[in-house]
């Protein structure tokens, strides 16, 4: 069996999400978690984690999602984790009570949290750009700049902007970033082929990166 994270629009509605679950087992697909990454306005944003028998393409899981009505396939990827809504609580205990590793910590922990594939934090100085931490996917490929630092507030990056190693935009790589304790120290949080950070997943980095800025503060 391999596991992939597939996100899906659909009709905010009852029984939609069941409709969709249905479909995904006529392909032999087995649904083990379920993520509710946005609502609103009569959509809603899912992320299902599935396990799908060896030798099955994922185009099998985009084309029976979107048999159903009104159902769009954001993006498919390989998953090698499990969804867990509650590790942010997980990884705040475990950074309050190892601060001197927290910023380790916090790298390797974040991806677990949003579904990405790797985060750094990195830090503005006057000599340019300095990694402070990063988790054990983040590619080593030196960065010189980071022209958004400071910053105020938690947002989505351009990915073709020209700060951005040429590796990084042939993978398409989806970037969001939130400050950490102050604008020129920020989490840098990675998807690799998508999908994008959407708003909820932004503010959820924002809520994440300010506690433990007060934990490691303190």
């Amino acid at each position: 069996m391999v596991s992939f994270l597939i996100r899906v629009i659909l009709p905010d509605s009852p029984g939609t999400l069941g409709a969709v679950a249905t479909a995904l087992g006529t392909v032999g697909a087995d649904i083990l978690s379920v993520d509710v990454v946005e609502r609103g306005t009569g959509v809603a944003v899912d992320d299902l984690v599935v396990e799908l028998p060896s030798g099955r393409l994922p185009d099998a899981l985009i084309t029976a999602a979107e048999s159903v009505e009104g159902v769009e396939v954001d993006a498919v990827r390989p998953y090698a984790g499990v969804l867990d809504t509650h590790r942010e609580l997980e990884l705040v205990e475990e950074i309050a009570a190892q601060p001197k590793s927290g910023l380790d910590i916090l790298a390797e922990g974040v991806p677990r949290i949003v579904r990405a594939g790797w985060a750094m934090i990195v830090e503005h100085s006057e000599t340019g750009a300095v990694r402070l931490a990063s988790s054990s996917a983040a590619p080593e490929t030196p960065i010189t700049d980071l022209p958004w630092l400071p910053l105020e507030r938690a947002t989505v990056l351009d990915g073709e902007e020209a700060w951005i190693p040429e590796t990084w935009k042939e993978l398409g790589t989806e970037l969001a970033a939130t400050p950490l304790g102050k604008p020129g120290k920020a989490l840098l949080v990675a998807r690799p082929g998508g999908p994008a950070f959407r708003a909820a997943e932004v503010a959820r980095l924002a809520h994440l990166a300010g506690i433990v800025a007060v934990v490691l503060d303190g």
